[in-house]
Formats: structure tokens, sequence, C-alpha cells
């Protein structure tokens, strides 16, 4: 991801200025990574003409439309809030669908991990999994930005390095293990 010739955040500039090339060259760089964090995310019971790979697509397009009211601090910041709107987008997804099933549910009751879902959530569960989410959206910018990248993408140490404009890898490392630590602190707080 981190050896792109041209910067997320030069990228970011011309899209912003009505490049499509840079739109373009964006997509293609992101589209995989997001495809690949999704993957199980969306219920089977959620998907009709909704896949997950459509969401990922309109996500990215959705991110790049507001371009304006985003401040560009580099490819780790990008991909956090690409990663919010997808949330979000899945979310909606599943809202969607329990209101054609006229499912008094609420978001909060639906799970959002199927069969296929990662060894990590089947282990961990969705309550701990929505613990994660609240205490992660309670992070300030950087410390959530480095646990996405480390925890959710699987960026190496040098490679969030780069996306976060730090020093060094060992720089990173420690913005990445002080997070964990105020993360496992929030979701303690939670009980």
């Amino acid at each position: 991801m981190s050896t792109n010739l041209e910067s997320t955040a030069f990228l970011l500039s011309k899209a912003k200025n009505g490049d499509s090339a840079a739109r373009e060259t964006l997509c293609s760089i992101y589209v995989p990574v997001l495809t690949k964090w999704a993957h199980g995310r969306l219920p089977l019971y959620a998907r009709d003409l909704s896949e997950t790979d459509d969401l990922v697509q309109i996500s990215i397009l959705k991110a790049l439309d507001k371009l304006e009211t985003f401040n560009p601090m580099g490819e780790g910041a990008f991909l956090a809030y690409l990663r919010k709107i997808l949330l979000n987008s899945i979310r909606s997804e599943i809202r969607r669908y329990g209101n054609k099933s006229n499912k008094t549910s609420s978001i909060d009751d639906v799970e959002l991990i199927d069969e296929d879902s990662t060894l990590l959530e089947k282990a961990v569960g969705l309550e701990i999994i929505e613990k994660y989410e609240v205490a992660l959206s309670n992070l300030s910018e950087q410390p959530r930005e480095a646990i996405i990248l480390r925890v959710e993408f699987g960026y190496t140490f040098p490679e969030i390095a780069v996306a976060m404009n730090c020093n060094s890898a060992n720089a990173a490392r420690m913005i990445v293990t002080r997070a964990l630590h105020k993360l496992a602190e929030n979701m303690n707080e939670q009980g």
C-alpha cells in the first residue's frame, strides 16, 4: 500500500480539483483493501441486490464526492474515513433489510457477523465487537487511526509510519501500543 508512486494526500488534492485520473487511482488503491476488510460484515440475510462489493464502491464514491469536507492528514486518515463510511453503509443496509422485513429489532440487536466471519469475530462475539467499536469511537483521531491500520487492515509498523507520517517504524509501534492500551482501558470502563 505505501509503495504507491503518488501519496494519498497528493491524490486527494488532485481529486478535489476534479482530476478524474486521481479519483480512479484512489479507487484502485482502496477498493481491494476495503473489500477484504468488509468481507463477512454484511450478514447473509441482508444480502439481496446489495453485496459487499457494491457497498464498498458506493462508500468510496460517497467519500470522493465529499472530499471538500475531508481534511487529508495522510493515507491512514483517509482509510479510517473510508472505513467509517463503509461501516455506516453496512449498518444502513441492515436497517433497510429490517424495515423491509417488518422486524422490530434495532441495529444493536443485529449481528454484524455471518458464517464467513473471521476466527477472531467468532471467538470474541458480537458483544466484544460492539464494545470495541464504542471504545474506538471514544479515542482521538491519531490513536483510532493507528488501531484501525494495525488491527483491522493489518498494516506493518513501517507501513503505519508512512501512512501516519511518523518518523520511524518504532514511532509507529509506540503510537499503536499506547492506542491499544487506551482502547483496552476504554473497553474495561464499559464493563
